[in-house]
């Protein structure tokens, strides 16, 4: 059973770095994906992008969905009203990883784990902060991997990814996440 009180310490000390207490009161008791949810918002709003990121300066903030959509519409609840870096945020459901370019961030779903390296392959270097929950999503390449540890839900980050898309990540979100290498450094590779 999902457990949510040190979740609850996780999210809100994520947004209590960005002055969301509003959202805190939704987590405390939320389902595994309403928390999860709330974990993209902050994830993105405690990163920054390149200029190049965005089409334009009035462009949405684009937060895709590949895979099955394990959100149901809790994504769009914890969103709706909020801005990311004073952009309105739209989310979208693709049909695969090569829709992707035009996003922001994208939520790689445990559905596609056996796709996700050759997801993750065609968009290597691109500014899209890449989250998933399928095992080992950041080890394999992701920059942010949700995952459980004892009914908990905690976060690994790929540092490394990160700055090869040019995405410059919060000291507040590095010092709550666990730090991992990439599979090939790990090998030696």
């Amino acid at each position: 059973m999902f457990s949510s009180a040190p979740v609850w310490w996780l999210c809100w000390s994520l947004l209590l770095a960005n002055g969301g207490l509003a959202v805190a009161a939704e987590v405390v008791s939320a389902p595994e994906y309403k928390v999860k949810a709330a974990f993209l918002y902050n994830f993105a709003k405690l990163t920054e992008w390149p200029t190049n990121a965005f089409a334009d300066t009035n462009a949405a903030f684009v937060i895709g969905i590949v895979g099955k959509d394990p959100f149901d519409s809790q994504l769009e609840e914890v969103v709706r009203g909020k801005t990311i870096g004073g952009r309105a945020i739209a989310i979208t459901r693709l049909a695969s990883a090569d829709e992707a370019k035009a996003c922001q961030l994208l939520f790689v779903s445990r559905s596609e784990n056996g796709r996700v390296p050759a997801m993750l392959a065609g968009l290597a270097g691109q500014p899209i902060l890449t989250v998933g929950d399928a095992p080992d999503f950041a080890r394999r390449g992701g920059i942010i991997g949700l995952v459980e540890v004892r009914d908990e839900i905690h976060f690994e980050i790929n540092r490394a990814t990160a700055a090869q898309a040019g995405l410059k990540l919060s000291s507040k979100l590095l010092r709550l996440a666990d730090i991992v290498q990439p599979e090939a450094e790990r090998r030696g590779d």
